[in-house]
């Protein structure tokens, strides 16, 4: 037998190759999509109670406020009504999360114009940053602790 007179060799197999391909997109889909839809819920219920405040519907966006002793629907429109620290509430944009221990703090900048300006730097000058805070456990909004 010469050095070149082997054996029929075959070529390895790819479907162990395609399996592991295959897990790991399957595993980075996953992850990414976690991530992105990880504080879900809490902007979904943000976004409900600045929805209420764009409408004009005070008294449902009350309804989502997390109602402290204290806190009453004439201090609430004192702060979000149309001539409160905040309003009118047009339009919104969502900035960003930030996660905490048993919340969210949803970053957003509301404005008295709609649409939300977006390079108008006459009405992007009216927008106020709000720093709104909702719990892991409930579907109420407050403002964030410091």
């Amino acid at each position: 037998m010469g050095l070149f007179d082997g054996g029929e060799e075959h070529p390895p197999s790819k479907i162990l190759r395609y399996i592991i391909t295959v897990v790991a997109f399957i595993a980075a889909v996953g992850l990414f999509s976690w991530y992105m839809l990880r504080f879900h819920k809490q902007e979904h219920v943000a976004r409900a109670f600045l929805d209420d405040l764009c409408a004009g519907n005070a008294q449902a966006a009350y309804g989502i406020w997390s109602h402290e002793a204290d806190y009453s629907f004439k201090d609430f429109l004192d702060d979000w009504g149309d001539n409160g620290y905040y309003g009118p509430v047009k339009s919104y944009h969502v900035q960003g999360t930030q996660n905490r221990t048993d919340g969210v703090v949803i970053v957003i900048e509301v404005s008295p114009y709609q649409p939300f300006p977006g390079n108008d730097v006459v009405k992007q000058s009216k927008t106020k940053l709000v720093r709104l805070w909702v719990q892991n456990d409930k579907n109420t909004v407050t403002s964030a602790p410091p």
